[in-house]
Parts: structure tokens; sequence; C-alpha cells
């Protein structure tokens, strides 16, 4: 693997620097609420007329192609231009449901729902997890009954991210209750002003409150909105996994490099020191991230389990970072919002997008070829 930066990757990155240096916002993103979302689509239409949205997209359908190592040059000026998080009210739209009806969803599907997604014109959040339902999403019970030309959906789910500033949902529900764990599952377009939908949302233990419980009362849903195969809803889903655990978070883990670099400033530890030491493991370990990003967003043919090693390694050096900086910054971490309210929010990070223990048996299982753990 060759990672030389061509005369046409340098003249990319400069670039992507100049429009970020002359385009990002003066003022941080607000945490949620619908100033959150007025922020972000701003934020997303700008980057879209400057042709700096979906960048990974087929050009096809109006994103600009770009190969892995482009997207990676792209990031890691993001990151260092201190541009608003990627992971606000647009990523799950972006991320999630964008790419996924790209290559799943009907041609109707993809006119009326993919430019509306690149100019930031609709927010999207995800129904996959409910109650008993969690890193075990197969055990998810939200029904949806076929009657006539539609789909009538009753349930809950939980921890919907942005489903109170949302136009859209990527949903998950049972349409074939007599099928097996996996199987009679449909992935399904949910309009969030349909009658009969209740959004709750959840304040969290950094005091935000973007994330969300959605109730379903004989929600109708047309037939048509259904990605994919009537009950094949499970592949759909894998499909969105696939971009969530691989591609969809690289900038979250080059930001971590930059977290690092920006501890040992404020630290000023001095050299030969416990906490120059302690540093200096998590620079190393950055750096090993940002590596095995590089390796797995370039790798070909890619697998679609190389997203748990990522996934895994994100999450838990996020909490060693933030963990880090409140033993070495003390107080001064708590008055920072950087580091206070990211610090509460990376013990989700190990929760999120399949739990850390999932993560550990894809990698033993897929990966390494070691025997299934045993199931209840």
């Amino acid at each position: 693997m060759d990672l030389t930066a061509t005369q046409q990757d340098e003249a990319f990155r400069a670039r992507a620097r100049d429009w970020l240096c002359a385009n990002r916002p003066a003022e941080p993103a607000p945490y949620d609420g619908p100033v959150s979302r007025t922020y972000a689509t701003d934020w997303l239409a700008r980057c879209h007329k400057g042709g700096w949205s979906g960048l990974a997209w087929p050009e096809a359908y109006g994103g600009q192609g770009l190969p892995p190592a482009r997207l990676m040059l792209w990031y890691e000026e993001y990151v260092r231009a201190r541009a608003p998080s990627t992971l606000d009210c647009t990523f799950v739209a972006l991320n999630h449901a964008g790419p996924t009806l790209i290559a799943r969803g009907t041609d109707a599907q993809k006119a009326f729902h993919l430019p509306r997604i690149l100019g930031g014109r609709s927010i999207w959040c995800q129904g996959f997890s409910e109650p008993g339902a969690g890193s075990d999403l197969a055990a998810l019970r939200a029904t949806g009954r076929v009657e006539g030309d539609e789909l009538v959906v009753n349930g809950q789910k939980i921890w919907s991210s942005y489903a109170d500033i949302a136009d859209y949902q990527e949903l998950l529900i049972r349409t074939d209750p007599g099928a097996s764990r996996h199987h009679g599952l449909s992935w399904v377009i949910c309009d969030m002003s349909l009658p009969g939908i209740t959004v709750r949302p959840i304040k969290n233990i950094a005091g935000v409150t973007h994330f969300a419980e959605v109730f379903y009362d004989n929600v109708r849903i047309p037939l048509t909105e259904v990605v994919g195969d009537l009950n094949d809803g499970w592949s759909v889903a894998m499909t969105t996994l696939a971009f969530e655990r691989r591609t969809a978070a690289l900038a979250l883990q080059v930001e971590l490099s930059v977290k690092v670099e920006d501890l040992i400033r404020l630290a000023d530890a001095p050299a030969g020191s416990a906490t120059s030491a302690r540093l200096s493991d998590l620079r190393a370990e950055a750096a090993a991230l940002r590596a095995m990003t590089w390796r797995t967003a370039l790798r070909e043919p890619d697998t679609p389990f190389d997203g748990s090693l990522v996934r895994l390694a994100f999450a838990e050096l996020a909490q060693e970072i933030h963990r880090a900086a409140m033993d070495i910054l003390g107080p001064a971490a708590l008055a920072d919002p950087r580091w206070s309210h990211d610090y509460l929010e990376s013990f989700s990070e190990t929760i999120a997008g399949g739990t850390a223990e999932i993560q550990r048996n894809i990698i033993a299982e897929r990966i390494l070829a070691m025997p299934r753990e045993p199931r209840a």
C-alpha cells in the first residue's frame, strides 16, 4: 500500500484547506434542539454549494465520487480547520440513509431523498434499537402489519438520535411475525410527521437531549417506502451498519489525533514525567488508529468486518483520551465544554453503534475464525 501523496493529492489538500479556512463557521455548534438543526443544515448547505457535500457518494447521485485516499485527506484538513463535528443531526442522512438508498433503494426513493439529503434540506434519524433489542437487534418487536398498500406500524424505539428534529427515520420493523429472528424484518422510510408518532427526548449524562424514544400507534406507511424487499430488512440493515462502522466516522477518528495534540500542549508536562509518558502512549495509540483507519479505508478488496476493528479501537481510545484530560487538566477541564462535555459523551462510545463486546465477537468470529460465543 503506497501512501505517498502525489502532486494532485497535495493540490486537493490545499484546495480543501483554503475552502475550509474561508468558510468554517465562527461560532461553535449548539449541542441540541432546533438551533442545532439550523446550524447543521446551514453548514451542510454551504458545503454543498462549495462542492464539498457527499464526497464519497457516486457522482451519478450528486456526490463527488472521491476515492478513500482523497476522503481521508479531506477529513484530515477538516479536523485541522476546526470545522463543525460531523457527528451532528445530518450524520444519519449523509452516512446511513443516503448510502443505503444508493445501494438498495428504488429509483423513486433515490430521486426524492438524495438531493434533499445532500443539500441539507432533510434530517434523518435511526429507528433500530428498542428497550429489549439493542445489541441483539434481531430481537426487535416493533411490528408492521400489511393492510392493502400500507404498513400499519406499532411499537417503540429508543436511543434515536435527533428524532425530535428529524424529517425521516430509517425504521427497522418486524413485518412477518411468524419468521425467525433475522427473517421477516423490513427497512422502511418513515415520515416523522405521520399521525400516531410520539417523540420523547431523553437527556443524557452530559445534559444534552439529542437522544429520544419514539412511539408508534397505528402509524400508516405506504409500502412504497420499504427499501429493498419486504421481509428482507436484515440484509438492508447490515448494509447500513457496514457504512456506519467502516467509513461513516472517519472524521471522528482523525479528530482524536488532534485532541491528543491539544492535550499535550495544554498539559505542558515535563519530559520524563509520568504525565509525559501517558501522553506519549496516547499519541502512539492515536497514530496507530490513524494507520488502521488508512489501512481499512484503502484495502482492496475490503471486508464487511473491517469496521469493527476501527470502531472498537476508536471507542476505547476516545474514552482513554478524555479520561486523561480530566486527570491531567483537573478543574480547568471542567470549565471547558470541549473536554467536560466530550468526556461525558465518551461513556457512550463503547455502547453506541454496537457495544464493545459485540465488536469483539465480530472480530473473533468473522475475522479470526474463532468458535462462536455460546448462545442462550
